[in-house]
């Protein structure tokens, strides 16, 4: 309980200001309960004891403003006691709305939870390449580097795209933002759901790579790999639950000890093969390969261009989480993508070079290690140096759906905002982040998990169609950005965006093409229907606004039409009584009625109701049929009919104390509830009655 003293006056006590309908009992602004006068020592003095036990639960912020405390949330049941302790032992404390902007977060942590996705593409891009190029034999392989460099040439024009766009949008939304401000609303619609494809392909592409990496290390862990891909799912899923800042402060090691341990070993491979000239260094002329099964041709060089395209992915995650920067926004969002793009192309360059010095091969090793692995165990042996890039190589690759568990939600409230998704969506969790769309992620990743087997090779068909398409969208929207703004440099600008439009464009096609067989086709298809599904909520929400709007003009004086109360009855019981006395504060016209399928036990009831409930008429119903529900919707139609009359229905419901105690009843009340709601001009209102004891 909080007191307070004050010196009202010396002679006279002034009155205390009006109240306002949304003040609290005895908050400031409205008349103190119980508040007595107390005397001073001098004549006249006089001061005003003000007791306030509300002040532990709300605190005055302005004239008809009050601001809950946390005490007013806390759970007032045992069951949601247990639930808030399980939540904050997995999720932690919960965080008000003013703590968002200390969840921000800086460029290191940044770069951690943003950039983990691209960064480790390096891990499984180059294997994607060598797979295709291995078909036309050792010539082939030596286009490797040259293929890796193509991409990284792709990589950098579009990491320029992005970089103005988190100038240009900094609220956030990527693609999606720049397509719905400059294009037809399609177009951001079919960008939005391209990247909410591809995120989710990120988390299952990552975490079955990262799986890959493991039994490249332990063999005999190759069984189990669907069940550490799920469990790894939901560790990622949990860390982002808890929320922005301490998801940064968990994932921020492994990140950086992958790009230490990576840069390392492409440093020492460089340097064997290219100062000690290690012998082991002799390119593919010393490799068992098979026979070309196909010449070399423009089509096969496309073709692994196309596979080592899935390094691109995750590029367009800092432009589309802008806002979870510390301010200035823009700038940090902007340099943290530069920093990624330069480590992405060094690190996935620096392994297809090394591998393509000491000549190693994906195909050649039946035990199925990455390439990754391979150039690691060559150029560091095998002993503890190995083992530490693989854990980390691992840890990234599962860190890798990080950068999705954050965009995906993102994404998702912005289209929530926009009316395309649910609006729960956009509702944010204990820890401000966005659970709906990190557990509805988590969920459908892990499923794509168990339908794929947790095969790397088999998801990656499936991945890069999507981000292409986003980013072709996206480069085309600048374009017609810059034509309209038309600001400092914007002629080199729109250059850059209209070379990188028709260029991704073209990587599009190619990948398209070439992935079609391979499962590319599904995307295809998901797309469109997930544009229509958002089309389909929308006008779903338009209509309900329409049929809600209230008009600038009306004013709404009280009721103009009577009310007439029908309360269902299944006997005289305390329950019962108390829904019959709110009946009669509503309005005069009160009837009940009872439904039973025996005359003789509702003429008992009617001598005793009228009895005890003088003044409320008691219709009695015989239902031979012993049901309930559909006579008394038929009772409400044929009921006196009245234009001007609205029919409230006061439903009394008994509430059980345990759970169990809920199978004991058979719900009438419940289902009555439930075929009511809806019903023209008719109003429902339940009456709960809790027993205390």
């Amino acid at each position: 309980m909080e007191c307070g003293y004050a010196i009202i006056g010396r002679v006279t006590t002034p009155e205390p200001p009006s109240p306002s309908a949304s003040d609290p009992p005895g908050s400031r602004g409205s008349p103190q309960p119980g508040a007595k006068p107390i005397r001073g020592r001098k004549p006249g003095d006089q001061r005003v004891r003000v007791e306030r036990p509300q002040a532990q639960y709300f605190r005055y912020a302005a004239p008809g403003v009050i601001v809950a405390r946390p005490m007013a949330a806390a759970p007032r049941t045992r069951g949601e006691e247990v639930s808030a302790r399980i939540r904050r032992v997995f999720v932690g404390t919960p965080l008000t709305s003013d703590q968002e902007i200390e969840e921000r977060l800086p460029k290191k942590k940044a770069l951690a939870i943003l950039s983990s996705d691209a960064i480790s593409s390096s891990a499984y891009a180059p294997e994607e390449i060598q797979r295709v190029l291995v078909l036309g034999g050792a010539a082939a392989l030596f286009l490797s580097v040259e293929v890796s460099l193509a991409v990284a040439v792709l990589l950098a024009l579009v990491a320029i795209s992005y970089r103005q766009i988190c100038y240009a949008y900094p609220s956030g939304g990527g693609a999606y933002a720049v397509a719905k401000e400059n294009l037809p609303r399609v177009f951001a619609l079919i960008a939005a759901s391209a990247l909410l494809i591809d995120y989710v392909m990120t988390v299952a592409v990552s975490t079955s790579s990262a799986v890959e990496q493991i039994y490249s290390a332990v063999p005999d862990l190759y069984p189990e790999r669907v069940l550490i891909s799920v469990v790894c799912i939901a560790l990622v899923m949990l860390g982002n639950l808890r929320g922005l800042r301490e998801a940064g402060n968990i994932f921020a090691l492994p990140t950086y000890l992958y790009i230490g341990s990576a840069l390392l070993v492409i440093g020492v491979g460089l340097y064997k093969a290219l100062v000690l000239h290690d012998p082991a260094a002799v390119g593919y002329q010393g490799a068992a390969l098979p026979d070309p099964l196909e010449p070399l041709t423009l089509l096969l060089i496309l073709r692994a261009f196309a596979g080592g395209s899935v390094a691109l992915t995750g590029t367009e995650a800092i432009a589309n989480g802008v806002p979870v920067f510390k301010p200035v926004e823009s700038k940090n969002a902007a340099n943290t993508l530069i920093i990624m793009v330069v480590l992405l192309g060094v690190i996935f360059v620096g392994i297809a070079l090394v591998a393509s010095l000491f000549g190693l091969v994906f195909i050649d090793h039946p035990e199925k290690q990455s390439v990754g692995a391979l150039v690691a165990r060559t150029v560091l042996g095998d002993g503890l140096p190995f083992y530490v890039f693989q854990f980390s190589a691992a840890l990234i690759l599962i860190l890798a759906s990080n950068t999705s568990f954050n965009a995906f939600p993102r994404l998702a409230a912005i289209l929530a905002g926009d009316g395309y998704f649910p609006r729960q969506f956009g509702a944010r969790g204990d820890r401000l982040a966005f659970t709906t769309g990190i557990v509805m992620l988590g969920v459908v990743a892990a499923a794509l998990m168990v339908a794929f087997g947790a095969d790397t090779h088999l998801l990656i068909p499936l991945y890069s169609v999507g981000v292409f398409v986003s980013f072709t969208i996206s480069q085309a929207g600048m374009v017609r950005h810059w034509l309209a703004v038309r600001g400092n440099g914007w002629r080199w600008r729109l250059g850059v965006n209209a070379f990188g439009m028709v260029l991704t464009a073209m990587v599009a096609l190619v990948v398209s093409g070439v992935k079609l067989t391979q499962g590319a086709w599904l995307i295809l298809v998901l797309i469109p229907s997930l544009v229509a599904l958002m089309v389909f909520i929308r006008r779903q929400y338009d209509k309900e606004d329409r049929e809600l709007v209230v008009r600038d003009d009306a004013v709404f004086e009280g009721p103009r039409r009577r009310q007439r109360v029908v309360v269902p009855v299944p006997g005289l019981t305390r329950v019962v009584v108390q829904a019959v006395n709110f009946a009669r504060t509503i309005s005069k016209d009160v009837r009940a009625v009872f439904f039973t399928d025996d005359v003789e036990e509702g003429e008992r009831l009617r001598v005793v109701w009228e009895r005890q409930l003088p003044g409320v008429p008691l219709t009695v119903v015989e239902t031979p049929y012993r049901q309930l529900v559909n006579p008394f919707l038929t009772y409400l139609d044929v009921m006196e009919p009245d234009p001007d009359a609205i029919t409230v229905v006061v439903v009394p419901e008994f509430v059980a104390r345990h759970w169990w105690e809920r199978y004991l009843h058979n719900a009438a009340s419940t289902r009555l509830r439930h075929a009511l709601v809806g019903r023209p001009d008719t109003v429902v209102a339940s009456l709960p009655y809790r027993r205390e004891h």
